[in-house]
């Protein structure tokens, strides 16, 4: 924990450049783009729609407000899925940079990370307007929704900080981690009811697969209008500060040699 808080204090200093390394990314995603950030609202209402369509007429998965569900899975994994694949090219896409002045590197990274948590705000625009489509009705537990958002962030910036160091020295991690997303992907109970699989799927699923933990949260308070289990919120938690601590471990036992390799 320690180390998690020297690397706050570091990027407060740093909160300028960390500002608009931000605001370029989101800039940069959107310059030259006909629907610019309308396309982050309509882009997972048009896939929700799609998606509907199919497992609605095709799988017929009974599932109550199926629209909703659907939604809710597919947002928060598109959002770590976003978040992590942009922070793969963190360091090696801002070589020039670290090549000619000193700047922690891990800022890159992080910059990423929460650029992509800002289009993650505006796709929520997106699930709001589900919601309101399907009568969900809003009550305290909402509340809940922000510490859920602040543990995918932070698991997916464990996340990205371990892939960012790895892609300096392997440049075929974001093959690879494309093959790990799809198999991730499809192992997360995101269009489907997780009692559709073999039981001893569902209990590796409900034991280390880190989005479902917080998907079941999100769809808990939005679904089921309850606070979460508190033992999901926990493991939760524990994934989120395990990869934090993980990706920054490996992060500072590598970054020396980066100027080495990019």
């Amino acid at each position: 924990m320690e180390l998690i808080k020297r690397r706050i204090m570091v990027c407060y200093q740093y909160r300028s450049l960390f500002q608009e390394l931000v605001i370029k990314d989101i800039k940069l995603k959107y310059r030259r783009s006909f629907l610019g950030y309308f396309w982050s609202i309509l882009n997972p209402l048009l896939t929700m729609l799609v998606l509907v369509i199919v497992f609605s007429n095709m799988f017929r998965f009974d599932i109550e407000n199926f629209p909703v569900y659907l939604i809710i899975g597919q947002t928060l994994f598109a959002a770590m899925n976003e978040a992590t694949t942009m922070a793969i090219w963190s360091i090696t896409g801002n070589a020039s940079l670290i090549k000619k002045v000193y700047v922690p590197k891990y800022i890159f990274t992080m910059s990423r990370v929460s650029s992509s948590l800002i289009n993650f705000l505006f796709s929520l625009v997106a699930m709001i307007l589900v919601f309101l489509w399907c009568r969900v009705t809003l009550n305290w537990c909402f509340l809940w929704i922000p510490v859920v958002i602040f543990q995918v962030y932070l698991f997916s910036l464990g996340l990205g900080l371990f892939l960012a160091q790895a892609a300096v020295f392997f440049r075929d991690i974001q093959y690879i981690y494309s093959v790990i997303l799809t198999a991730w992907m499809y192992l997360t109970p995101i269009f489907y009811p997780i009692a559709q699989l073999p039981l001893w799927l569902q209990k590796g699923i409900a034991a280390y697969n880190p989005m479902y933990f917080y998907i079941t949260q999100f769809r808990c308070v939005v679904m089921e209008q309850a606070m979460p289990d508190g033992r999901l919120i926990g493991v939760g938690f524990f994934a989120a500060i395990l990869a934090l601590l993980l990706g920054l471990w490996s992060f500072e036992r590598t970054q020396d040699k980066f100027i080495l390799y990019i």
